[in-house]
């Protein structure tokens, strides 16, 4: 695949970056990573990704959420998805977009759930 697609990957857990870093490259994806929220908006501002799969528990509680709104705030029209311990807890007493997400991944995650996702999200 000549044209792959670069998914940004935010979170402070280097078990989390190796693991889905390794699910997403063997599925065809490039992987940029980031191990903070400012990391990730630089990251994010530099490399242009196409899509964002963000940590909410980093630096403070709701990192996650500052990221997605800093990004809103620059328009970086990118889709943004929690990838959270608290992500299915979050989504049932939130709604998910109104944080800046376009959905959530549930940790630990299910890689097949997660490719097929992030296909459907970027129309491959």
């Amino acid at each position: 695949m000549a044209d792959k697609k670069l998914i940004l990957l935010i979170d402070d857990d280097i078990d989390i970056i190796d693991s889905v870093k390794i699910i997403l490259e063997k599925n065809g994806f490039s992987v940029d990573t980031a191990m903070s929220g400012k990391e990730g908006i630089e990251a994010a501002m530099k490399n242009k990704p196409d899509l964002i799969l963000c940590d909410m528990m980093m630096e403070s509680i709701d990192a996650g959420t500052k990221v997605a709104h800093d990004l809103s705030q620059k328009n970086l029209n990118v889709p943004i998805y929690l990838l959270s311990s608290i992500g299915d807890a979050t989504a049932s007493n939130v709604e998910i977009d109104s944080l800046g997400f376009r959905g959530v991944f549930q940790k630990p995650i299910q890689p097949d759930q997660l490719v097929k996702s992030i296909r459907k999200a970027l129309g491959i």
